[in-house]
């Protein structure tokens, strides 16, 4: 007997009650057309998506019983857990603005991070609340801070956290804290700020981004269709939550599909497989990181039990288009653009045609025809750029982030004539196909010529005994730069210059590297990207390179 025809993304859409454009109406439409249906798995915990909204509900007396206010910041400094799902949804419907932060943060970092967003309730965390306490403490208006420890993290299942619950709101009433009635206020709306994710601050400080309720949902239901999600779907996210590609694509998504998100604290490559195929997940999201370590791995730490079937992220290098089809089972890889500011921007089409290399198209959105967003590529005058030329991508799209918290000066240079300036360089083909070339600031000057870092970065981690690699501009005599590529190796040994001669017959005299660092690791960001920002200051990589001029 044949399996039947996977619904369309408006057809999963569908299945559900109109919502008010809403988080709360959003889950709660869920909640009602499959109550018992699986909605997250947190290592052993499992929740339906009844269980989530009674969770919700529950963790907003909590949250509104220790100081939470309409329209103030709520931070949360934890690893990833289901914990963390209940504080933002329930964040949500107190009409709170959710902050998540990274529990890696420097004592420096977090000081920055919660003086900059100025949240009324700070949770954190046991083993970071004493560090938070006194930065919450020394805010203009002193914050509460709240250790996760007494919300039930510790309980077995879903079922005693929902208990841990009750007499975490009964416990908190009872001691004098504002009572649980304030989480009885008025619905928030569409438009109002629901979360604020933090860049990874590749430059000077972090910018906070808000998005609203509406371009959080626009972006989860996106996602639907740039992945075909279907109900029966259980997304995997290693990914933490103060990240959006796990917030708003993951959860997102499994939310607008009414499928499930496993996730776990920490993401480990030795278990990874193990995981996948435990938890029968269907879905994946990755950067070029994570996927890189995975084929880096034993082949004895995979799982072939596993049910996973594709895969969203990126950069996808020609090597993951060979090895995840091949060696892991997993047959479609596709391969997109977004950024903090504008989630879910372009991707390849779920059916095709893909174009490797390529970012993909303008994003498309179930329930609305035609081109979602719109993209184009223009020059530093602000001219349109002919196909095949580079130019810089800006985007109009409803996904479009609202605002830069508290730095309304940014907020209006980020815009030229109501379009977004991504920063990113790219050239599109002739059938609407965009291609990523290089941050602006990702841009080495050598000799006249703009080379990108990017490119570089590809090409030379695709050497067979090359791990990663990481090109940076560094002085030059001649003034302008040279180039510098910091590696790291797989086992065994590489010849700073034997790795100069493989890149000669692959690139450009203009694009091979002069210098070449060996490295044990590279610095990342969060976001599991390369922190260039981070090896651009660190003058030993050039003090202790290989210099192919001089041998």
């Amino acid at each position: 007997m044949s399996e039947p025809a996977p619904l369309t993304p408006a057809e999963v859409l569908a299945r559900y009650a109109a919502h008010d454009g809403t988080v709360p109406s959003f889950l709660g439409a869920r909640a009602h057309a499959c109550p018992e249906a699986l909605a997250l798995c947190f290592e052993e915990r499992r929740w339906s998506y009844a269980q989530l909204e009674e969770g919700s509900r529950l963790m907003a007396e909590v949250l509104a019983a220790n100081g939470s206010r309409a329209g103030e910041p709520i931070a949360l400094l934890a690893a990833n857990s289901d914990i963390g799902v209940l504080v933002f949804l329930a964040a949500a419907r107190l009409g709170a603005v959710y902050v998540p932060l990274n529990p890696a943060a420097t004592q420096e970092d977090l000081q920055y991070l919660i003086g900059h967003a100025r949240p009324s309730l700070v949770l954190a965390q046991a083993a970071d609340a004493e560090r938070v306490a006194p930065v919450a403490r020394a805010l203009p208006q002193a914050a509460a801070c709240v250790s996760l420890a007494g919300l039930g993290i510790d309980a077995a299942d879903a079922p005693e956290v929902l208990q841990a619950l009750r007499q975490a709101a009964t416990a908190s009433g009872a001691a004098g804290a504002r009572p649980t009635q304030t989480a009885q206020r008025a619905a928030p709306r569409s438009e109002d700020p629901l979360v604020v994710i933090y860049t990874s601050g590749t430059t000077g400080f972090p910018k906070g981004v808000v998005h609203t309720h509406r371009t959080y949902i626009l972006a989860a239901e996106g996602f639907v269709a740039r992945m075909q999600l279907q109900p029966t779907e259980r997304l995997l996210t290693v990914m933490p939550f103060f990240h959006i590609n796990a917030l708003f694509y993951s959860l997102g998504g499994a939310i607008a599909a009414g499928g499930a998100l496993i996730t776990t604290a920490r993401f480990s490559a030795s278990q990874f497989w193990h995981l996948a195929a435990e938890s029968g997940a269907t879905e994946f999201n990755f950067l070029a990181a994570v996927g890189n370590i995975l084929m880096n791995r034993p082949r004895s730490e995979f799982d072939p039990a596993h049910r996973i079937r594709k895969l969203y992220g990126g950069p996808i290098s020609e090597r993951m288009h060979q090895v995840f089809p091949a060696e892991f089972h997993v047959p479609t890889l596709i391969e997109g653009y977004g950024m903090t500011e504008i989630p879910g921007a372009c991707c390849n089409p779920f059916s095709g045609p893909h174009k490797a290399g390529s970012i993909g198209r303008s994003a498309v959105h179930p329930n609305y025809p035609g081109e979602f967003s719109q993209l184009r590529v223009l020059d530093e005058d602000g001219r349109p750029v002919a196909d095949g030329g580079v130019g810089e991508l800006v985007v109009r799209t409803p996904m479009l982030f609202k605002e830069y918290l508290h730095d309304p000066a940014q907020t209006a240079a980020a815009f030229r004539d109501g379009w977004f300036l991504t920063g990113d360089l790219v050239r599109r083909d002739p059938d609407g196909y965009f291609y990523f070339i290089a941050r602006k600031k990702d841009i080495i000057r050598r000799r006249g010529e703009n080379i990108s870092g990017a490119e570089l970065d590809r090409i030379i981690s695709d050497h067979p005994q090359v791990s990663e690699a990481a090109a940076i501009g560094v002085p030059s005599e001649l003034g302008e730069e040279e180039i510098l590529v910091v590696v790291v190796l797989k086992d065994g040994t590489l010849a700073p210059r034997e790795l100069i001669a493989w890149c000669r017959e692959r690139l450009a005299p203009m694009k091979v590297p002069r210098y070449v660092t060996l490295a044990e690791a590279l610095p990342h960001t969060p976001s599991h990207r390369v922190a260039k920002h981070r090896l651009r200051t660190d003058k030993s990589l050039l003090e202790r390179a290989y210099d192919s001029l001089r041998g």
